[in-house]
């Protein structure tokens, strides 16, 4: 029928020059002119394809027009529901009356509900007893013949007023259609042979290309679109918290293990032994291999030390030391046992004990001076994978990313830290905040940061942080006036925050969709 339509607009543009009103066509296959809105789209398929080979041109105009619903198109079928109700009664004199129940039987309830009210409005039916009876012998159904209207030519010759009333009773609705002028392109043709699209061996071969019509090439129509990789939305706020620290000159430090020993996950970090979060219900511990290789002898028994009877101006926790519980092996609770590794390369020079070659170029230190305790100040972060064992909810996984800084220098305090904080989120964006003290094992004094969300209208914890303690920092070797700053937060949430997800299962897991990730836009801070 396509190729029907098409000779038919070509045909009639031959005989006329121009066609005023595509309305006028009778689509091949029907009886009547194409006045409907779906006439017209059809026509407008053929149009499409003539002009793209520049026979025809054609102008749009638009027009709104009136369609049934199938309230609408039942009533052009069988009457109005009042007028359904009316034919349903007896004449007043005559029969039984018929009662309320009968009455839904014979049209049903819908009829009998819509049709009552109004057949009573019209004057149509009365009652009588317990019944109803036609009160009037003959009537007209005004609502069926303005829909059969309605039907045939999209409006009402009695005016916007009576098409409102139909409208308002749900019985047609108003479409938005258009209709269209043609005339005649710069190839016209009463042939509709289709042009060739490409050439072909055969037509090299043969010499029917010297004849042939070629489809001309659009340079401007969107290519394909590429299927390449793309980044998650996880990795790219991960790569923006990364240039911030780049930005400010810290260096990453290398977090690879994954798997650490007890000691340098919490014994290092004066973790007492007997804390909370060393217990099976918040730690991963492995069944094999389950011990670790033993840390540098003299470190470890510093730092055992120090738990157990005290030093560098602390009592220590006073309870017996356990060797097993240090040399376990587990899932890292937090990168900040790399970050005590580092610290303790750092200070290798103030032990007296030549430095690691796996150390970052930036902490190796120059030739010493005369008096030169060998410290070099240094800032480090790292923005790697920790894991929990924690009960997985909406908002919570056992396996999560975490970032960490920790800055190291003489005579840092507790300003110092507040106005890094300060500087470094208000290079992600946020500039409202509030610190509170709090307490950390292995920092004092401590502090938690809060951010002022504005689209949650609260104040949101956003990280942690502190200035490790000296049980820490002595038994590494530090001088005595070498402060070091640390603080973490976590990466899902504020990408959660970003891209507006509220559960963090969605962005991490099976349930992840490719497509939010291919389409996931660029986040800036």
């Amino acid at each position: 029928m396509a190729e029907q339509l098409q000779q038919l607009i070509l045909d009639t543009l031959d005989a006329q020059s121009t066609l005023p009103d595509s309305r006028t066509l009778t689509i091949p296959g029907q009886s009547s002119q194409a006045t409907s809105h779906d006439a017209q789209i059809t026509i407008l398929g053929a149009l499409n394809s003539l002009l793209s080979r520049e026979m025809i041109t054609y102008e749009t105009h638009e027009v709104s027009s009136h369609v049934l619903t199938v309230e609408g198109s039942q009533i052009v079928r069988e009457g109005s529901h009042e007028a359904r109700v009316w034919a349903a009664l007896p004449e007043r004199g005559g029969a039984t009356p018929l009662s309320p129940q009968d009455l839904k039987k014979a049209v049903g309830d819908e009829a009998a509900k819509v049709g009552q009210g109004r057949a009573f409005k019209s004057g149509w039916i009365a009652k009588q007893g317990s019944g109803f009876v036609k009160a009037v012998s003959e009537i007209k159904d005004t609502t069926q013949i303005e829909l059969r209207e309605v039907e045939s030519s999209g409006t009402l010759a009695a005016g916007e007023k009576a098409l409102a009333e139909l409208r308002k009773r749900k019985l047609i609705i108003q479409r938005k259609g258009q209709w269209f002028t043609v005339h005649k392109g710069t190839n016209f043709s009463t042939s509709i042979a289709k042009p060739e699209t490409d050439l072909t061996v055969d037509m090299l071969t043969s010499g029917s290309w010297k004849t042939s019509s070629f489809k001309k090439y659009n340079f401007d129509a969107d290519g394909i679109p590429t299927s390449g990789g793309a980044l998650h939305p996880i990795l790219k706020v991960r790569e923006e918290i990364r240039s911030i620290f780049l930005e400010m000159g810290f260096e990453e430090m290398p977090t690879g293990t994954f798997v650490e020993s007890g000691f340098w996950c919490f014994d290092a970090l004066f973790v007492p032994q007997l804390h909370p979060a060393r217990e099976l219900q918040d730690t991963f511990y492995l069944s094999d291999p389950s011990t670790s290789l033993p840390p540098p002898s003299a470190y470890y028994d510093r730092v055992a030390r120090v738990h157990e009877h005290g030093g560098y101006g602390s009592i220590g926790y006073r309870t017996p030391w356990s060797d097993e519980e240090s040399h376990k092996l587990l899932l890292r609770t937090h990168t900040t046992a790399s970050s005590a590794a580092m610290l303790y390369k750092l200070a290798a020079k103030c032990r007296g004990e030549d430095i690691d070659t796996d150390t970052p170029g930036s902490l190796q230190p120059g030739a010493a001076k005369p008096g030169d305790d060998g410290f070099r100040p240094a800032k480090l972060f790292s923005i790697d994978r920790v894991f929990r064992n924690e009960t997985m909810d909406a908002t919570h996984l056992a396996e999560f990313h975490q970032v960490e800084g920790v800055v190291a220098d003489r005579n840092l305090t507790l300003a110092d830290l507040i106005g890094f904080m300060r500087t470094f989120f208000t290079k992600m964006g946020m500039t409202n905040l509030r610190f509170k003290p709090a307490y950390n094992p292995y920092t004092e004094p401590s502090l938690e940061i809060f951010a002022w969300h504005p689209h949650l209208e609260k104040w949101v914890e956003i990280g942690n942080s502190g200035m490790f303690r000296p049980e820490m920092l002595a038994p590494m070797g530090f001088p005595p006036d070498v402060r070091v700053h640390g603080w973490g937060i976590g990466l899902e949430r504020p990408t959660m925050i970003r891209y507006g997800v509220s559960n963090i299962r969605s962005l991490v897991g099976h349930k992840t969709s490719i497509e939010n990730v291919e389409n996931s836009p660029a986040v800036m801070f």
